[in-house]
């Protein structure tokens, strides 16, 4: 089963949206702890939905399970730990909410993304996410768009 990352800052929509027509994503798993900023731009929640909708015949479900939470993400925006220390304090955190049993089973039965604000992978959430559920889920490839 595929499972594709997305971030959407350093992308117009029309790549954004384009990259996800391609793909032939038809769901997409917003993954942030705050969807809704004014500096998400096109990617604000309920206009992120329309658009996934209107453009990519794809549906839009928040899931803020995967998500940070408060504490961790402004100990490491304000660079009070490095990216390291919250990665694991993000796993720890995903293996705290049983996320592998948590989720419905059907959750990537169609094309489904994940998306989060990082421009890439490498040093986002989204990928850490993955990553753990291919430890309890066989036959999960990952694909950053």
């Amino acid at each position: 089963m595929r499972i594709y990352t997305i971030g959407f800052t350093q992308k117009s929509a029309a790549q954004f949206f384009e990259t996800l027509k391609r793909a032939g994503i038809k769901q997409l798993l917003d993954v942030r702890l705050h969807n809704s900023s004014q500096l998400a731009g096109f990617s604000k929640r309920d206009d992120l939905a329309y658009f996934l909708k209107e453009i990519c015949q794809a549906k839009y479900k928040h899931e803020p399970m995967l998500a940070p939470d408060t504490q961790m993400l402004d100990l490491y925006k304000k660079k009070k730990i490095k990216w390291s220390e919250y990665e694991s304090l993000f796993l720890d955190l995903l293996a705290d909410r049983k996320i592998e049993r948590e989720l419905p089973p059907d959750l990537f039965a169609k094309p489904t993304v994940l998306l989060c604000s990082e421009a890439g992978a490498q040093q986002c959430h989204r990928r850490l996410v993955l990553e753990y559920l291919s430890r309890s889920m066989e036959g999960i490839e990952i694909v950053h768009l």
